[in-house]
């Protein structure tokens, strides 16, 4: 896929949009990390959709506001990352101020800074490199450390890239114990893309 842009941060009125448009409308942008080891970027490819308060699935369930979720209260456009077993995840925050809703960005097709993403990840398959939201994470250097960064600005921002021709809606993934949640159709995916996590 060939993107032809110097890596520009989408504004931050990009985020003021409901949730599942942001969710769409993230497939096809470049997710980037500037570091000292250099610039790693890849192409959103799937996205899931976490609608707040109402939604079981969502830590922000219920209002629930801790030191974990508080970022999540804040306006869009910010970087929610937490671990779940030993990964990290970085979810894009939505909904604005008070409206603790998010985008989990779920995985990316390599675009630039590859070499480096194999040093921090090393695979033999390409497809594994960057299939998932914690496998994304590692390969482009993000963690707990980019917590409530603004992610329309370097160093970790999200830059305008191609719009998907097409795009598929279904269940979220791993989350069995969320009640009539688990079987909401908040996954967004580029079909065919072979970097999906399944």
């Amino acid at each position: 896929m060939e993107i032809d842009n110097l890596f520009t941060p989408l504004p931050p009125s990009f985020y003021q949009q409901p949730t599942l448009k942001l969710a769409k409308a993230l497939l096809g942008c470049l997710l980037v990390h500037e570091t000292e080891d250099g610039t790693a970027s890849g192409v959103i490819v799937e996205t899931e959709a976490y609608l707040g308060s109402t939604d079981r699935a969502a830590h922000s369930y219920q209002n629930r506001r801790t030191k974990r979720t508080e970022v999540m209260f804040g306006s869009a456009g910010l970087a929610y990352t937490h671990t779940m077993h030993t990964h990290c995840l970085i979810n894009v925050v939505s909904g604005g101020e008070g409206a603790p809703e998010s985008v989990l960005i779920r995985a990316v097709e390599p675009y630039s800074g590859i070499d480096l993403m194999l040093k921090r990840r090393p695979v033999e398959k390409m497809q594994n490199l960057t299939s998932g939201p914690g496998k994304l994470t590692k390969a482009l250097g993000i963690s707990m450390k980019d917590y409530g960064r603004t992610l329309y600005e370097p160093p970790l921002f999200i830059a305008k890239g191609i719009a998907p021709s097409r795009i598929t809606q279904g269940k979220r993934i791993g989350i069995g114990n969320a009640g009539e949640a688990k079987d909401y159709p908040l996954r967004f995916w580029i079909p065919g893309n072979r970097y999906v996590s399944r």
